[in-house]
Order: C-alpha cells, then structure tokens, then sequence
C-alpha cells in the first residue's frame, strides 16, 4: 500500500511544478517536516520554513527538469534526480524524500554539484532567508 501512497504525492509534486500551484506544497508537507540544506549545516525544522524554502527554490531555479526517480524498497522514500540554472550556472542535482504513511514529506534532503552552481543558489537564498528568518 505504502508504494502507491508515495507515488501518488510525488505525482502531485510533479503536477506542482508543472502548474505552479503551491497549494499542493502545503498538502505535502507534514507539520513536522525538516529540510537538510546543501549549504547548511543544520536541518530547518518545520512546515512553514520548508513551505518558504522550497517555494522560493523553485523560483531561483531556470530550465529545472528532473530525470529519474529511484524508489526505496519499503516505497517510503525517493530520490529525484534534476538538472537546473541559476542564472549563468549550471547544476545537477538529487532531491532525497522520505515520506510517512500517509503520503506527506518528512524529510527532504538536496545534493548539489558543482561548488559553482551550489555557491550561486546559497547567494540567492541566502538573501531570501535573511529577510525570512526572525533576527536573533
């Protein structure tokens, strides 16, 4: 059962993308989702922080298209591998995400390559978070 429960969400996630419809982000994420950075060191707790980041990704990323999809064996995980620009830079990547039961992300996780296209991304949502994170 678990499978198609986690197939059906990443074919929502893929309807997102396609339709910019960022309600369905809201639908997918559980409360206590976490979002593991490819510039950051610690997780980013929560589903209003993950609704934020992932959301304005999408809007850094150019020319984003995934190219394969691996399953985890219990259907409760998934990798995405993707390709994308940000501004004069190229990267690949992988999305990593684990879902609960229920079909809602827990975890996400991003790999990127090369420093280049990785340093670019961090300068662009670096400056989107700072005007997002409460000052200390």
């Amino acid at each position: 059962m678990t499978i198609e429960t986690t197939k059906k969400s990443i074919t929502r996630w893929h309807e997102m993308l396609q339709t910019g419809d960022m309600s369905i982000l809201n639908d997918l994420l559980a409360e206590d989702v976490v979002f593991r950075s490819p510039v950051a060191y610690n997780f980013y707790p929560g589903k209003q922080v993950v609704f934020f980041i992932l959301t304005n990704v999408i809007q850094i990323f150019e020319n984003f298209t995934y190219h394969r999809e691996f399953y985890s064996e219990d259907g409760l995980n998934v990798v995405l591998e993707f390709s994308a620009n940000v501004g004069e830079k190229k990267l690949k990547g992988i999305d990593m995400i684990q879902f609960n039961e229920q079909g809602q992300i827990i975890d996400f996780e991003v790999m990127l390559r090369p420093k280049s296209g990785l340093e670019a991304l961090a300068v662009q949502m670096g400056q989107r978070m700072a005007a997002f994170m409460p000052k200390a």
